[in-house]
């Protein structure tokens, strides 16, 4: 029975591992398929849209096929659905200029968002600055200022979510940061210039899962093709981001494969691209998680 809106903070918040599905490009946002989604094996939906449309009209419609489709097979209201936003953090003021994409994304009524390319502290608290209403404060005046999120899309995301105005307002704040908050916020370690900031980067309140992004620091580093194995400097990351996460309470997303998925979870991952249902079933097998999906 659920008990909470977010599947995936529900999940993470019992030490349980999630699932997501969803490409970087091409997830097809219609109501039609909101509605197809809405059985879905995966915890959460990864929404890419650092490289693809950037489709507001599409997630809404989405979203409201989602909900139509519902309750999910763990009696949810809808999946979990995290949008990659597209802005790069490489710094405060660009994330600043670009808040507006939080915005956007958060009023269609999405449950997180995906920030990529962190290189510093200060645009990772600047980013979860301008995810937060004003009137939640817990963290405020200690390492966070106050939040910067504005009034006039709470009704329609109190719809999606399947609460009143006033509880949304209240729960949509980030987890674990706020433990009654409903929203989860990531974060992708992804190219060189943040390397010599990860501890300072991942002890920000306000992250709930992050990642070390193998793809860009390859690239990012004159590697035409992700080398396997991986250089000591990108195994080294790795190991780097998720101990900062351990340490800071923060799930760490690895990708795993129905062989791998056990020792991954082992070592410490707690949100898993597998993309495929059967890396799932594996992964729950082996973590005891209660069935339904």
């Amino acid at each position: 029975m659920a008990t909470r809106i977010n599947r995936t903070i529900e999940l993470l918040a019992e030490d349980q591992p999630v699932y997501y599905t969803g490409e970087h490009v091409g997830h097809v946002l219609t109501y039609a398929q909101g509605k197809e989604d809405a059985a879905t094996w995966a915890d959460y939906f990864n929404v890419g849209m650092e490289h693809g449309a950037f489709d507001m009209a599409g997630l809404d419609e989405y979203l409201r096929g989602l909900v139509d489709g519902g309750p999910t097979r763990s009696g949810h209201r809808t999946p979990t659905v995290i949008v990659e936003a597209p802005v790069e953090a490489v710094s405060e003021e660009i994330v600043r200029f670009n808040a507006w994409q939080f915005r956007q994304l958060l009023a269609r009524g999405v449950h997180g968002i995906l920030l990529c390319q962190a290189e510093s502290a200060a645009a990772v608290r600047a980013f979860v600055e301008s995810c937060r209403y004003p009137v939640n404060e817990i963290g405020v005046g200690e390492s966070l200022q106050q939040g910067r999120r504005g009034v006039g899309s709470e009704s329609v995301c109190a719809k999606v979510w399947g609460v009143d105005r006033d509880e949304y307002l209240a729960k949509a704040d980030p987890w674990p940061l706020n433990p009654q908050g409903e929203l989860l916020l990531g974060i992708k370690i992804e190219s060189p210039a943040a390397l010599p900031h990860i501890e300072e980067i991942l002890a920000v309140p306000g992250i709930g899962f992050a990642e070390m992004g193998p793809g860009d620091l390859s690239l990012s580093l004159g590697y035409r093709k992700m080398p396997q194995p991986w250089p000591a400097l990108i195994q080294e990351t790795h190991e780097r981001v998720k101990a900062a996460c351990l340490q800071n309470g923060v799930a760490f997303l690895h990708s795993s494969t129905p062989e791998t998925v056990a020792d991954n979870i082992d070592a410490g991952a707690r949100v898993i691209a597998g993309r495929r249902e059967e890396t799932a079933v594996v992964g729950r097998a082996h973590s005891g998680r209660r069935m339904p999906a």
